[in-house]
C-alpha cells in the first residue's frame, strides 16, 4: 500500500518551510503566505530550529532588499 499523498496536500511538519520557499522563490511576501506562517506558529506553539532558520532566512532576504513585502489591503 503506498502512502501517495495529493501533490496540493502540504505536510504541516514542513509547512513553515514550504511557505518560506515559496517567499523565497516568488521573491515576494504575499500576506497569504505571511498568514500562514503566523497560523502555522500559532498551531504549532513553538518553532523547531530548522523553521527558525527558514524564518532567519527569509527576515535575511527582506532586509538585503531581494525580497518584496506586499501590504495586506
Amino acid at each position: 500500500m503506498s502512502s501517495h499523498r495529493p501533490s496540493n496536500v502540504v505536510d504541516t511538519t514542513r509547512a513553515i518551510r514550504f511557505l518560506v520557499s515559496k517567499a523565497l522563490y516568488l521573491k515576494t511576501l504575499t500576506p497569504e503566505i505571511e498568514n500562514g506562517i503566523n497560523a502555522e506558529l500559532t498551531r504549532l506553539g513553538y518553532i523547531s530550529e530548522v523553521d527558525y532558520e527558514a524564518l532567519e532566512l527569509l527576515m535575511s532576504e527582506m532586509d538585503a532588499g531581494r525580497i518584496k513585502l506586499i501590504p495586506s489591503p
